[in-house]
């Protein structure tokens, strides 16, 4: 199975002083292209609400490898790193192409589903936990245990 993947073209506003791509706006892309992967398997903004459970994110890592500049047009993709038997928690990757192909940046996403009336991790709504299952798996995928150590 092929990564889920969008594309981006970095904006004036997501630039830094220097004309490279802001480091948050690697984390922001990221979160776009995990939020569109769960949308347009039927799972959006509404349905969070409906189900009272959202994402939260336990780490972040991101590795940067090389530049990207306003105008050029990045490749993410979303592929699942791990996932607990429940779906409670999982671990996620997305790497940044830039139009040559070459991977400008890695990261690497640690979360789990909060239960918004608990604010405890919890499983997620089996339609999730469906969808999220359904992500490609990238190398080196892993079960993950359902309680942080």
């Amino acid at each position: 199975m092929k990564p889920f993947t969008r594309p981006f073209t970095i904006r004036w506003a997501d630039c830094d002083a220097n004309g490279h791509l802001r480091n948050t706006c690697y984390s922001e892309y990221a979160i776009e292209v995990r939020m569109a992967y769960l949308a347009s398997h039927g799972f959006g903004l509404k349905d969070f609400r409906e189900h009272g459970v959202g994402p939260v994110l336990i780490r972040e890592e991101i590795d940067y490898l090389r530049e990207c500049h306003m105008g050029e047009e990045v490749t993410v993709d979303f592929t699942s790193l791990g996932l607990s038997p429940l779906g409670t928690r999982f671990k996620v990757g997305h790497q940044i192409a830039r139009p040559d192909g070459k991977v400008a940046a890695r990261l690497v996403i640690h979360g789990g589903w909060l239960d918004m009336k608990t604010r405890r991790l919890a499983p997620p709504p089996e339609v999730l936990r469906r969808i999220m299952e359904g992500v490609a798996h990238a190398e080196g995928f892993e079960a993950l245990p359902e309680k942080l150590r």
